[in-house]
């Protein structure tokens, strides 16, 4: 395999997760006596640009299609987030009804809802039917399909362009990025939202690590790409999201009207201080994604013997990636609870483990809830705060091992 980015073959395996199925293919009834397909789960660095990244063992039109499962909606912590940056970029940038947003990836009109409630004009690219299909139901004008050069040359330009976890779901970044240029106005700005790799090492997150996640990407990373497109980072901000992500702003690098901010430069030197600049660095993290294994193993099994009922709470792409690495199956999780309707009555991938909603909690009332997506903990644990009722516990796996009274 050549990087993805820099053609550069690769050597270095950064972490190596065995296999699984893909994420977000959750089975009904009728699949789990039926073959199910399992792909490497195999993670390489470039020793050049410091790319992390899988090979594209399962295609995205495949991983991206019709019956895709995941909606942003339901995450109420994730909605507020939406808002709140619609209501910074619309200050930052002075948008007005005269304005473009085109939003990548624009899943169920999660963000592009409060566009349209300020009457600023937006339009969303979402290949998965059966999210877009739900933002078209809000009036949002959505295009059905994947983001690329030759889609941006049929697209008005931009004012905005923004892409909030899809940088890192695209098997060819250089054509998306190209795609970025061609698509934004001489003064346009483009955001976009990605994990932060220097969080994912430090903090043992390799439950992110899935199919879909063609790239792990740093700042240092980043920035290579977009300027080989002619594009310029100017601005950054650290976020909380999803165990801690960055948010970058671009422009062309031609447009003399965005000067380079302070915050680009102390943030390249804190990826440097932390090592991303050197392969070292990335050479220690299967031996802290093992140490997370064996510990919740380990956990559950004397929970196991001990008679105690353990469940799972939010069938997450991550989740499925943790469980399936640990070995865990049905027989020692009885159930996953998860908001989401278009997931209940489905079973988690490979594990089989039974997907329900809430309701059963208070039914099963278990001693034990493993909080699958760690990045919502605080929503998870005060929407089920009834639990304590019978001095039920939560457990986090990552980065270490918790278990929360």
């Amino acid at each position: 395999m050549n990087c993805r980015f820099c053609k550069t073959k690769l050597n270095n395996v950064f972490v190596d997760l065995v296999n699984s199925p893909a994420s977000n293919s959750f089975l009904t009834k009728e699949q789990l006596d039926e073959p199910e397909v399992f792909y490497p789960l195999k993670i390489y660095v470039c020793e050049k640009c410091k790319l992390v990244q899988i090979d594209e063992y399962k295609k995205s039109d495949d991983i991206f299609d019709k019956d895709y499962a995941y909606f942003s909606s339901f995450s109420i912590s994730w909605l507020a987030h939406a808002k709140e940056y619609v209501e910074k970029i619309i200050d930052k940038l002075s948008l007005d009804n005269e304005s473009l947003v085109t939003e990548i990836a624009s899943n169920d009109g999660y963000l592009l809802q409060y566009f349209k409630e300020n009457n600023i004009p937006c339009i969303g690219v979402e290949p998965t039917s059966s999210t877009a299909s739900v933002a078209k139901e809000k009036g949002i004008e959505v295009i059905e399909d994947f983001f690329g050069s030759e889609l941006a040359n049929t697209l008005n330009k931009s004012d905005l362009i923004l892409g909030n976890n899809v940088l890192a779901h695209v098997p060819d970044i250089n054509d998306f990025v190209k795609g970025l240029k061609i698509a934004l106005k001489d003064n346009g700005t483009i955001t976009m939202e990605f994990p932060h790799l220097l969080n994912i090492i430090k903090e043992n997150q390799f439950d992110t690590i899935y199919h879909e996640h063609f790239s792990y990407l740093s700042f240092y990373t980043v920035k290579q790409i977009f300027e080989k497109q002619g594009l310029k980072l100017y601005d950054v901000e650290k976020l909380t999201t999803h165990g801690g992500s960055l948010r970058i702003y671009a422009t062309h690098l031609e447009n003399g009207n965005k000067n380079i901010l302070e915050s680009v430069t102390d943030l390249l030197n804190e990826e440097k201080e932390f090592g991303l600049f050197d392969i070292d660095i990335y050479k220690n993290f299967q031996k802290k994604a093992n140490k997370v294994k064996y510990d919740l193993l380990d956990f559950l099994l004397k929970a196991k013997k001990e008679n105690k009922k353990v469940i799972a709470y939010g069938a997450a792409a991550k989740g499925n990636t943790l469980l399936n690495y640990v070995g865990v199956k049905n027989d020692i999780i009885e159930f996953v609870v998860d908001k989401s309707p278009y997931k209940q009555g489905k079973y988690m991938p490979a594990s089989h483990i039974p997907i329900l909603n809430e309701d059963n909690i208070e039914q099963y009332k278990p001693d034990y809830i493993l909080i699958l997506p760690w990045n919502i903990k605080d929503e998870v644990i005060e929407q089920l705060n009834y639990v304590k009722a019978w001095n039920c516990k939560f457990v986090i796996a990552i980065p270490t091992l918790k278990v929360i009274n």
